[in-house]
């Protein structure tokens, strides 16, 4: 019996990073756009937004205006607890 691969990036301490993007449009200049991308990412690198962001930068023809971000640790040392008993309802 395996894990599924997002329950082991985050036992990794991979957290879930969203990064709201907003880009300029290449034949509207004026124009911004919103692309929301979320994948699991380890801080404080970031090498998973990086890479997308790098792969943007290549590949894309929107400029990037501006990115914010948010990363949040799914599972942390506090979230685990030993269970001493059990309680029965009728």
């Amino acid at each position: 019996m395996t894990s599924s691969k997002d329950f082991t990036l985050q036992m990794e301490g991979y957290g879930l990073t969203t990064a709201h993007i907003l880009y300029r449009l290449p034949d509207f200049r004026s124009v911004l756009q919103t692309f929301l991308w979320q994948d699991y990412d380890l801080a404080p690198d970031f090498p998973q937004m990086t890479k997308f962001l790098d792969f943007w930068r290549a590949n894309l023809d929107g400029d990037l205006h501006s990115v914010r971000f948010s990363h949040k640790r799914l599972i942390g040392p506090n979230e685990w607890r030993k269970l001493d008993g059990e309680f029965n309802l009728h």
